[in-house]
């Protein structure tokens, strides 16, 4: 069976990295975007690590205390035993530990990440094939260009407060939203506001029409 897909909020909550080498960081960049307040604890941080901005750094082994309050938590240290004490102790408090080098031992998995704006695809092959993972990964970064696709959706965003206050029937403002997403994509870019206009007036007189 494979991992289940599942989305979690993470802006604001805090998250701990335990380790100081490159996997660290590698796991402390792909939280980041997401907005947690993240702590890494270690006796040393490699200095790409230290440089990065926005982490806390508590530089000594993790203690037991150190879990307490934690959304989740990254088995990233240089000692396999330990990562497995660390885990155990996670799942003992039910917060989500990720083990790097021992997927098995914790409770979920990093998968290849593609971002466009509000979108994250995850990629994830149940560890069968991380190669396979980072393949599918590019094939979606590159039937979603990044200079387009972001901003469709984020000024699609923006529309939607207006459209609901527009449109009173549930249909005619799924079928608009529809409308609007696949112009953008036709036109390889957000609407100017005369073409918003212009299908949201339509979409008024759908509405109107049938009542």
């Amino acid at each position: 069976m494979g991992c289940f897909p599942l989305f979690i909020e993470l802006a604001g909550r805090p998250c701990l990295v335990a380790g100081g080498g490159k996997v660290a960081l590698r796991k402390v960049q792909k939280l980041l975007p997401f907005g947690p307040h993240i702590t890494v604890v270690a006796p040393s941080v490699c200095p790409q690590l230290a440089a990065v901005p926005g982490v806390r750094f508590v530089r000594r082994r993790v203690r037991p205390a150190d879990l307490r309050g934690q959304a989740l938590v990254i088995a990233a240290t240089d000692n396999a035993g330990m990562n497995r004490r660390i885990a155990a102790a996670c799942r003992a408090r039910h917060i989500p530990v990720n083990v790097v080098d021992n997927p098995d031992a914790g409770s979920f998995i990093f998968p290849a990440l593609a971002r466009r704006g509000p979108l994250t695809v995850g990629v994830c092959t149940g560890g069968a094939s991380p190669v396979a993972a980072a393949w599918v990964k590019r094939q979606i970064e590159a039937v979603l260009p990044e200079e387009t696709f972001g901003p469709i959706l984020t000024w699609l965003a923006d529309c939607r407060q207006p459209v609901k206050a527009a449109l009173a029937s549930e249909t005619t403002r799924a079928a608009l939203f529809a409308r609007l997403f696949d112009t953008c994509m036709e036109k390889g870019r957000p609407l100017t506001d005369e073409e918003f206009a212009a299908l949201l007036d339509q979409a008024k007189t759908e509405e109107n029409t049938h009542g």
